[in-house]
């Protein structure tokens, strides 16, 4: 496994690392072998996003013995509220939340400390002023508990303005091939160059979206992974992954051929608006009517794939060739179309989720079409 160094971090990570949100939920036995797997094949740089304390009890019986070999980076600024997430800037509660991540992982520093989800910029204020969220992560940077201080975004204008301050080591930013032409993208690139601060590249699958073939052409996990290492600055690139086999079929990028790799011809073809695109990331949530809006948009978006006899022919041919699928890739099994929510017509049109959305998806709308299409299948 190649290894690139981390900005001005000092930390060598993985060129291939993992993130674990698709792990939650899942059973300890699949969590830690979908770790030590990763471990063991080279994957060294691991990305820790919620607080649940399932999730984080099942990474860390999965770090056990191996923590020396990992570096983790670990989020403040979410929380939960009845097993949902939601976000906060309460710095006693993430302070809090913190040293309960060190205690679960039984550790006594996270590697890179990242500030979650920082879009607008009242929010980047918020989080910069007196007593907030960077003055907290500073004072476990020097307390020895954090490494290195990192910000998550997925607008261009904080991003930068994050990059350019001097106040972060690390900056995760959505890339993949289907945002390639988004405006302003080049200058976050060249700032993290410029600044040495380390670029991790998420959403490198844009949620599973970028499966969808297109016009008679379909791009694989190796394309979306080599075309986001090959851009500028970028150190790092963390796909999910739901399973082992998930997992192996991402690990297969390092014995691919450079024409495997190759995306050279397919990306015009493969180039989507960032806006209104919902990668079921769910940073809409908390919903006040309990809605899980993410999970809800995926299962409409697999009842309208599965409406599309051209669509049903693609994943009937994938499905031949492997029983897997990416998170978010659209699959037509039976099951799937009986999977309804049952929970979309609870919407109440508040529109709180299209606030927090960072794609800016028409969320009731989607609701509206979820209610039609998804709670008549019962």
């Amino acid at each position: 496994m190649e290894t690139r160094r981390l900005g001005r971090t000092g930390i060598d990570a993985s060129v291939i690392g993992l993130g674990t949100e698709h792990l939650h939920k899942k059973p300890r036995k699949t969590v830690v072998s979908v770790i030590h797997e990763a471990i063991d094949r080279g994957v060294s740089y691991f990305d820790l996003v919620f607080s649940f304390s399932d999730y984080r009890d099942n990474l860390g019986a999965a770090f056990k013995g191996r923590r020396h070999k990992v570096v983790v980076a670990g989020h403040i600024g979410c929380a939960e509220t009845d097993g949902r997430y939601r976000k906060t800037r309460f710095v006693r509660e993430c302070d809090v939340l913190f040293h309960d991540l060190l205690k679960r992982l039984d550790t006594d520093h996270i590697d890179v400390l990242v500030l979650q989800f920082v879009d607008k910029e009242e929010d980047y204020e918020e989080i910069m002023k007196p007593h907030g969220l960077m003055d907290l992560a500073r004072r476990l940077q020097k307390e020895g508990k954090a490494r290195a201080i990192g910000l998550s975004g997925h607008k261009i204008p904080v991003a930068l303005k994050a990059v350019k301050s001097g106040e972060i080591d690390v900056l995760m930013f959505p890339l993949n091939l289907a945002w390639n032409v988004v405006p302003g993208r080049e200058e976050i690139l060249q700032a993290c160059v410029e600044e040495e601060v380390g670029l991790v590249a998420m959403k490198v699958f844009a949620g599973g979206r970028i499966f969808q073939k297109r016009e008679g052409k379909s791009v694989t996990p190796a394309q979306c992974l080599h075309y986001a290492l090959s851009q500028t600055g970028v150190s790092t690139v963390v796909p999910g992954v739901r399973n082992l086999n998930q997992l192996i079929e991402t690990l297969r990028y390092l014995c691919a051929t450079n024409e495997e790799k190759d995306f050279n011809s397919i990306v015009r073809d493969f180039q989507e608006d960032l806006e209104g695109n919902c990668v079921y990331c769910n940073h809409c949530l908390p919903c006040p009517a309990g809605i899980d809006i993410g999970r809800t948009i995926q299962k409409l978006d697999k009842i309208l794939a599965a409406s599309s006899d051209k669509l049903k022919t693609v994943h009937k041919t994938r499905s031949e060739k492997r029983s897997f699928y990416y998170p978010g890739r659209i699959r037509t099994a039976r099951g799937d179309l009986e999977d309804h929510s049952g929970q979309a017509s609870a919407c109440t049109e508040c529109g709180v989720c299209m606030e927090r959305c960072p794609f800016g998806v028409d969320v009731i709308s989607e609701m509206k079409k979820a209610a039609e299409l998804l709670e008549t299948k019962a």
